[in-house]
């Protein structure tokens, strides 16, 4: 473990929807008052225009995930906010097309699967954000990457079930969603495996674009998972793969995004490496060289306006998902350890 001070917080909370969603905000509550709420990206979201679009995706959320709706009026408590402008928030992909969410993600598939993440946001969140252990009263509960103010499973997390989830923003165009993307990823952290997953995300494609990197503990392939715009496409990953934010298979995504130029460095980069055989998690989710904007993202002047926040290697197998967790390049983990695989009902 390291043994500078962390740069990523701690959270443990139990119960009902409610009382997990409050408990997010609460951990949260500082630095949305203090950073998030007079930011531009705030601002975006809660513009008037996009009162249509949210009214029809609260609606949708009510209908189809009321265990989530608590969640997020949860969240609202606990962040001292009305619900509106917190639902807004996380909806912000959904409503705007060019979002500060980045990431990158290494797929190492085999006999022992690695799946390994860089989570890159808001350069202002830095040191506020945290892992998120949670013991819900359905489900075998999970860990995730949070930021303040919004819901997991839009970064990285892993479940008592075995799922490994890694997520990456797709800069889809021209939508009109209906189930916000963080409704879904926050969704499938509630389901069993992969085969679950797909089928929830198949029943509710039109959202805001994602992609998914999702492996379990049954020991079936890692796919990579990218929807959005009502179409899903979804790849069995077979070799070592990166993928860093933009759509590489989904056919209306492929016609129909933004592709920044960090995305396409840092993809071009990967490529690269993997190329070359260095599938090592660290040496190519830190790396900095090739030419052009880096995988690891440290410029406070970074063209997207995002920041590595934190690097974290999962890997699972049958009895559960070891995981390592690091906010800093050249040092030990912050966290690290075994999420045991827990028994679970099929109730997704």
């Amino acid at each position: 473990m390291s043994e500078h001070t962390p740069l990523i917080g701690w959270q443990r909370a139990s119960g009902d929807p409610r009382a997990i969603g409050r408990a997010l905000g609460r951990a949260g509550r500082r630095a949305v008052h203090e950073l998030l709420l007079d930011s531009p990206a705030w601002a975006r979201v809660n513009d008037p225009e996009h009162r249509t679009a949210l009214d029809r995706m609260a609606e949708a959320t009510r209908y189809h995930f009321p265990r989530v709706w608590a969640e997020i009026e949860g969240l609202a408590e606990g962040l001292s906010l009305p619900v509106e402008p917190v639902f807004a928030w996380n909806c912000r992909g959904d409503l705007l097309a060019n979002v500060p969410d980045g990431c990158t993600t290494l797929i190492v598939p085999g006999a022992s699967p690695l799946v390994a993440h860089n989570e890159d946001g808001l350069p202002f969140f830095a040191g506020h954000c945290f892992m998120f252990e949670a013991a819900p009263d359905k489900g075998a509960g999970f860990m995730a990457f949070c930021y303040p103010g919004s819901l997991p499973g839009h970064t990285l997390a892993f479940t008592g079930s075995g799922m490994v989830q890694a997520v990456n923003n797709l800069r889809l165009t021209g939508l009109v969603p209906d189930v916000p993307r963080m409704v879904l990823g926050r969704a499938v952290l509630d389901l069993v495996d992969v085969e679950q997953a797909l089928a929830l995300l198949r029943r509710h494609p039109h959202s805001g674009g994602f992609h998914f990197t999702l492996a379990d503990a049954a020991g079936g392939p890692i796919v990579s998972v990218e929807f959005g715009g009502g179409e899903v496409s979804v790849r069995e990953v077979v070799m070592p793969w990166v993928h860093a934010n933009h759509a590489l298979h989904h056919s209306r995504g492929l016609a129909h995004q933004i592709v920044t130029d960090s995305s396409r460095d840092r993809q071009r980069r990967g490529d690269e490496l993997i190329a070359e055989g260095v599938c090592d998690p660290l040496t190519l989710l830190h790396d900095r060289h090739g030419g052009g904007l880096p995988i690891l993202r440290l410029d406070p002047d970074d063209p997207d306006q995002e920041n590595t926040l934190a690097t974290v290697v999962m890997q699972p197998g049958s009895d559960g998902v070891a995981w390592h967790v690091y906010d800093r390049p050249g040092a030990a983990p912050v966290y690290a350890g075994h999420y045991p695989k827990r028994a679970s009902p099929r109730d997704g």
